[in-house]
């Protein structure tokens, strides 16, 4: 063949292997970020420190037994192993969209004995052909040998199947956000839960002690009332505040009780053969780097989701307009019949076609263009829900800044509360003892000390808590580079989460 008869040949090869795919290019939309967090510009944290967040974020409350139990939640939270086989199953649909780039082979062998009916031949005027033999009064047989060989192909001529594949492997990769997003969300739900606990516990030392306090305040009581120097109302009213504390220090076994069975929750045991030992609140907020605005695009997996659905949608436009061009298929059919085993596969008995089909719609009441139509707006609303989410996550760091900042004063001011109700207290017992005042002064002086104990544990628990809830909002340790590539998410299926 000379040179310029193969120029022809071989375009029209490459035009049935690449073809060119129609549909907009994908562009990631960009989204105003500011370049600084509002409630950042006091924000200390110590040196040296890294700018991003570790992906064990949980370390840096330093707290060992909340290192091990964030360990089992990756392994046997349930949550979690539900998100692994969702993007298990987005992998397969990129696998699935893959096989069309490739023709399709089938084999479909078949043996069969025929009997027909003679008198059906002769009166249709047919004279039984070479093979078929008589087997009684009016009737033939024939036997039938059949190898048949099937090929065909429809080549990516405009883009449907590379595009399907692109939609699928961003929608993989969004399941894969999902999984992370979801592994974050149960850590720190586990480090909330976990903070939940150990403030309980502290708050029953704290009423466990009052109880004790308000103990000996009963018998001080009751020694004075028999001496004839106290009141019996004092006595009545020492017994009805201890009463009352022992009760409320009772109950606090229901919330520690939840909060267990929540844990075991999420580290994947059952709740009747889990426990922890109480302990109180020792941690310390940690100073958590967060960072400028825009590394929150990158570092957040919701984000990162909802970015990939977007490239998902534009995607789908793509095959949608490939619905307006013609489909060629290329088939081909082989292989050996006959009539006679001993001659099935010989040369004789071969038999093949070949040749392409053209499809085209030409009309279709406005389907095709509804559809791309359909798939557009699809798209907007991707686009609209990603710039939500991040707005979302703004939000949310900013909220959390706040809180830790304003949570660090109202702490210093509440410890000097608790600090004056302790004088205040021991005013009151004084004065009492000495006769001057009723021993109602006393009950309010303690009521206060406890409240203001109480208000002092619950304030470093949601210090401690908003502190997980700003490492969430910024994505845990997690970023947007950690996300599978199409080749990674081609290749064989990983075998653990």
């Amino acid at each position: 063949m000379s040179t310029r008869a193969k120029r022809p040949v071989a375009a029209l090869f490459g035009l049935l292997l690449g073809g060119c795919a129609v549909g907009p290019a994908y562009q990631r939309p960009l989204v105003q970020s500011p370049d600084a967090y509002k409630e950042a510009k006091d924000w200390k944290v110590a040196e040296p420190q890294d700018s991003l967040i570790h992906a064990n974020w949980w370390e840096l409350f330093n707290d060992p037994q909340l290192n091990a139990l964030e360990a089992q939640v990756n392994v046997s939270n349930q949550n979690i192993a539900a998100a692994f086989a969702s993007f298990m199953q987005a992998r397969a649909l990129v696998k699935q969209a893959r096989s069309q780039y490739y023709p399709t082979l089938t084999l479909s062998p078949s043996l069969s004995r025929t009997s027909e009916s003679a008198n059906l031949l002769q009166s249709a005027g047919t004279t039984p052909i070479a093979g078929r033999a008589a087997t009684g009064v009016g009737t033939t047989t024939v036997n039938a040998f059949d190898l048949p060989f099937d090929a065909s192909w429809t080549p990516d001529l405009w883009g449907r199947v590379r595009n399907t594949v692109k939609g699928d492997v961003a929608a993989a990769q969004a399941s894969a956000a999902d999984l992370e997003n979801t592994r974050l969300t149960a850590q720190a739900e586990l480090a909330v839960d976990y903070y939940e606990l150990r403030t309980q516990d502290s708050l029953q030392l704290l009423l466990d002690a009052t109880v004790r306090a308000y103990r000996e305040s009963l018998d001080l009581t009751q020694a004075q009332y028999e001496t004839g120097i106290g009141q019996e109302e004092a006595v009545a009213q020492a017994e009805v505040q201890l009463q009352t504390t022992q009760a409320q220090a009772t109950n606090l076994g229901i919330a520690r009780a939840q909060y267990e069975h929540a844990i075991a929750l999420l580290v994947g045991q059952p709740a009747s053969s889990f426990s922890i030992a109480p302990e109180p609140l020792k941690s310390a907020p940690p100073a958590i780097p967060v960072g400028v605005p825009s590394q929150l695009l990158e570092r957040r997996p919701d984000v990162a989701a909802d970015e990939r659905l977007m490239a998902q949608a534009n995607a789908q436009i793509g095959v949608a307009k490939a619905a307006y061009f013609p489909t060629l298929t290329l088939s081909a059919t082989g292989g050996f019949e006959s009539t006679s085993a001993s001659d099935w596969l010989t040369w004789p008995s071969r038999f093949w076609s070949v040749g392409p089909t053209l499809a085209e719609t030409l009309f279709d009441a406005g389907l095709r263009r509804a559809t791309v139509e359909q798939y557009q707006a699809s798209y907007n609303q991707a686009l609209a829900t990603y710039r939500q989410t991040v707005l979302s996550a703004f939000q949310q760091v900013e909220d959390n800044l706040a809180a830790l900042r304003i949570l660090s004063r109202q702490i210093q001011q509440q410890d000097a509360a608790v600090a004056a109700s302790q004088r205040y207290l021991a005013i009151a017992t004084d004065r009492y003892k000495l006769g001057l005042d009723p021993y109602l002064d006393v009950i309010t002086a303690q009521t206060a000390l406890l409240t203001s104990q109480q208000t002092a544990a619950t304030l470093r628990l949601q210090q401690l808590t908003d502190s997980v809830q700003l490492i969430e909002a910024l994505g845990g340790g997690w970023t947007a580079s950690q996300l599978p590539s199409p080749r990674d998410i081609a290749q064989a299926s990983p075998s653990s989460q």
